[in-house]
């Protein structure tokens, strides 16, 4: 037959099903008469005929089968029954959907955010031979880069095509609508062309432009060219005045671009203009990117840095002792922080969809075993093993399709979920996750589980029938048999819900208590009625004595506010990221053999008692020595005098700077201030005199008596009182900004996360076991009421369920806490404070399932102690 006859088949089916049924009957009477011939009677001869020819339905549908394109008429016909059959059992059909939906919605939701972080190639050309380069020493493994070693590594390196380096700049933006903070870059001249960023309105930075003395110029980036020019293509050339200086636009970056790095930087001027920091050897404050020559692989790269960097020690041993340098891939560095929390939700994410799918197994599996006799009739009637798979297979693709239709869907909800959730000053530093949603890989993660959940969903209750003696169903019409089998496979699926359950909470649980412990860390101050802002010194403050005489005015007009207690500045706050440090060594020892880098904070006499620090030894600074004509003091913590003066009283003694002969003197002792992250071990600091130093900006930090955050619009208003010109930004509480630092952030994300992963999973489990048990008891119905009707008591029969429930609870537990225990090993980066065999949360999590797990065996075994033996027995 040709394949337009066929085709022309499926608009004529029913002139095609007559056809075959009177050939059909035409074979019969043929058969019939030739019986009849042979002696029969007309019964004997019509029996036998229609024996021969076997049930009419089923030859049917072997004619229509033979032919390709009436074989799909079949197939709808299949799939139309398979809709009616989950609409008639509409809770098993919704339970099934839903459970799919949930694991594959999870799933696909964070591979997309691991998709975007981690995988996605960065925007740059041939990302792959990209690098970041950084300085270390044993305190700062990953260290800001000097600008004067940069500049020798770019004369002495042959690995790479170009060296360049970055740093942070924040402007102050003079417009028509008064001053505007603003985030910004200095990079040097050839940065956008190490990255493969070509602008896409003007041009990039001439080489030579960075020169100190060069004109200043900048590229901006696309969003500040829609929101300070409104898209205008006239912008290349026009002038904009930043910190009460001039810079010229040469260019416009792409759109797509970003450098997560930086954030959501606007401005990226030319580093043409170095700063007192820049024009020494020893300050380190950019950081290194590269593109590798061809061939050149990031090992042999670095071997080469280690080479330069030890050259470089011993050129300059007093700025450079005991730094070296470090390559890494720029994928790493880009996506780096977030990466350990992505693949532990993934994890999560992998573990969820893992019971999802048992559960769904399980509910179809129950099911199979449920239309055993109908199974039985219609294979007694003719249907082969073969047709009865396909109408199995069939049913799990329909579930599968309806599934994944909720489940992309619900998928793109906790996308836009977890991206709402993430604060917008965290969104600046993860630019690659704008435009979230179905790309590619997704798509593809999306259609791998879709046809892995297919083939389970299709070939697991097919595969029960096809091992399954329909005849013997048929005649023995009692469910007890199939049960016993059920009971030994649905057992083991629903040990692996509950061990897969014991895996997530265990990891939550680890997650929840390190953040317990990483918020009520010691800081060494006492950070309630808290609040600072940073203020930026605008370029018309020009000598050191007028930033000094600035900041004593901001301190007396913010100290009169109402409210405010008193009031102190700082170079910076505690509870942020600190590396790094100044190299000092005990006046008058000989230069010890290891580095000794401590971070240094710039404080007014009002910053310690401000924070509430406690003294431990000595005093802390006076307003006379916040001069610069006064001999140099220090105020140090506690794990510096334990340092530097192991077993001595530090008061009074003196410190030097490893290269110079200007000593201090140290005049108090503090308690350690948590300078770092939360999760960072405290370590060596000092405290010297603001105005002994002037700084570009600095943090104005005031205790008050009422709530801080009310202070905070009056604080700003206050301080333009003093100066309009002066930018005022990052105004926040102590207490938020100890909430929302970086480790807290991450500890709590992840917390919550893996929490909510945890919950829905022991949902899924306790629903997983009480379906095995129910069914278990359910198919029991009969041996209960033998055993009730020769006198078992009704706590005999709660006993039986009970135990079954009980074994599968015990064993399910065990197996996942040894699981726990070694896959909380692998994400032992994301806890502090506690082990991944912690007894108390591993404990804890066995008695909460154990709980659950009992209640779940309850209500059947309620079920069967309540079973009427008579009732019982006559429906058998």
């Amino acid at each position: 037959m040709s394949i337009a006859s066929r085709m022309m088949n499926l608009f004529r089916r029913a002139k095609v099903q007559r056809e075959i049924d009177r050939e059909l009957a035409a074979h019969i009477e043929m058969r019939t008469e030739d019986n009849r011939t042979a002696g029969m009677s007309l019964q004997e001869a019509r029996h036998d005929a229609l024996l021969r020819f076997g049930n009419r339905s089923v030859m049917r549908e072997r004619a229509t089968e033979a032919d390709a394109a009436l074989w799909l008429e079949s197939l709808w016909n299949d799939v139309r029954y398979a809709c009616r059959q989950l609409l008639r059992n509409p809770g098993f059909a919704l339970t099934a959907i839903v459970v799919l939906a949930l694991g594959m919605g999870a799933s696909v939701a964070i591979f997309a955010f691991v998709d975007a972080a981690l995988i996605k190639p960065l925007p740059y050309s041939d990302p792959a031979r990209l690098v970041s380069l950084y300085e270390t020493v044993p305190s700062c493994l990953l260290c800001n880069v000097s600008y004067q070693n940069f500049r020798d590594w770019q004369r002495a390196a042959r690995s790479f095509r170009s060296i360049d380096v970055w740093g942070y700049a924040r402007y102050a933006l003079h417009s028509a609508g008064g001053i505007e903070p603003t985030e910004g870059a200095r990079v040097s001249d050839g940065f956008f062309r190490t990255l493969g960023v070509t602008p896409m309105l003007g041009r990039d930075f001439y080489p030579g432009e960075d020169a100190p003395g060069a004109p200043r110029t900048m590229l901006i980036s696309y969003a500040a060219w829609q929101k300070h020019f409104s898209g205008s293509r006239d912008v290349v050339g026009k002038t904009i005045h930043l910190d009460d200086l001039n810079y010229t636009i040469i260019g416009v970056l792409p759109r797509e671009f970003h450098f997560s790095q930086r954030g959501d930087a606007e401005f990226w001027a030319a580093l043409n203009d170095p700063d007192g920091c820049q024009k020494r050897r020893g300050c380190h404050s950019l950081f290194g990117v590269a593109r590798l020559k061809d061939g050149v692989t990031v090992a042999a790269a670095a071997a080469e840095m280690t080479t330069i960097a030890a050259q470089l020690e011993k050129q300059y041993p007093e700025s450079n002792r005991g730094f070296g340098a470090v390559v890494r891939r720029l994928s790493e560095a880009e996506g780096g922080q977030i990466r350990p929390i992505l693949l532990v939700l993934l994890s999560g994410a992998g573990l969820l969809l893992l019971i999802a799918f048992v559960n769904v197994v399980s509910l179809l599996l129950v099911r199979s075993e449920g239309r055993r006799q109908e199974i039985a009739v219609r294979g007694a009637l003719g249907a082969t093993t073969a047709r009865l798979m396909r109408q199995f297979m069939t049913e799990g693709l329909v579930l599968v399709a309806a599934g994944t239709s909720l489940g992309l869907g619900t998928a793109y909800s906790v996308m836009r979920l977890l991206l709402g959730l993430i604060p917008a000053n965290r969104m600046q530093a993860m630019p690659y996750l704008n435009g979230l949603g179905f790309s590619a890989p997704v798509w593809a993660f999306a259609v791998g589980i879709a046809v892995l959940a297919a083939m389970l969903f299709a070939v697991a209750p097919a595969l029960r029938l096809r091992a399954r003696e329909l005849r013997g169903d048929l005649a023995e019409g009692s469910r007890g048999s199939a049960g016993k089998t059920w009971r030994r496979l649905g057992s083991k699926l629903v040990m692996v819900e509950l061990a897969t359950a014991v895996v997530l909470l265990v990891g939550a649980g680890l997650l929840g208590k390190s953040l317990y412990l990483l918020l009520h860390v010691n800081p060494g101050f006492e950070p309630d009625n808290l609040a600072s802002v940073l203020v930026s010194v605008p370029k018309s403050y020009a000598t050191d004595a007028q930033v000094m005489a600035l900041e004593r005015v901001i301190e007396s007009r913010v100290g009169a506010l109402p409210g405010v207690k008193s009031v102190g500045i700082s170079s910076s706050t505690p509870v942020r990221s600190w590396d790094g440090g100044t190299y000092i060594m005990v006046a008058g020892k000989p230069m010890p053999k290891e580095r000794n880098d401590v971070p240094e904070r710039d404080v007014s006499a009002g910053y310690l008692p401000t924070l509430d620090a406690k003294l431990l030894r000595g005093r802390y600074f006076t307003e006379a020595e916040d001069d610069p004509a006064k001999p140099r003091v220090v105020v140090i913590n506690e794990s510096m005098a334990k340092q530097f003066f192991p077993g001595e009283d530090a008061v009074g003694k003196q410190l030097a700077y490893a290269g110079s002969k200007q000593t201090v003197q140290i005049i108090g002792v503090v308690e350690d201030i948590k300078e770092g992250q939360l999760d960072s071990p405290n370590r060596a600091a000092m405290y010297v005199p603001f105005n002994q130093d002037s700084w570009g900006s600095f943090n104005v930090v005031l205790r008050t008596s009422l709530s801080p955050g009310a202070l905070l619009p009056s604080l700003a208003s206050s301080l333009h009182e003093v100066d309009a010109e002066i930018p005022v930004s990052e105004p926040t509480t102590i207490r938020e900004a100890i909430r929302d630092s970086n480790a807290a952030y991450l500890h709590r994300a992840s917390a919550w996360l893996v929490g909510g992963f945890a919950g829905v999973a022991l949902l899924l489990a306790v629903v997983g076991l009480y379906g095995v048990i129910a069914y278990s008891v359910s198919q029991r119905t009969r041996e209960i009421g033998v055993r009730m009707a020769l006198g078992a008591q009704r706590g005999t029969v709660y006993g039986l369920v009970l135990k079954q429930a009980g074994w599968l609870t015990v064993v399910g537990i065990g197996a996942g806490l040894v699981c726990a225990v070694a896959l909380a090993t692998l994400m032992r980066s994301l806890l502090f404070g506690t082990q991944a065999w912690d007894a108390m949360t591993l404990s804890a999590v066995a008695a909460v399932l154990a709980v659950f797990a009992l209640l779940a065996s309850y209500i059947p075994a309620r079920r069967a102690a309540s079973v009427n033996p008579v009732e019982a027995l006559r429906a058998e």
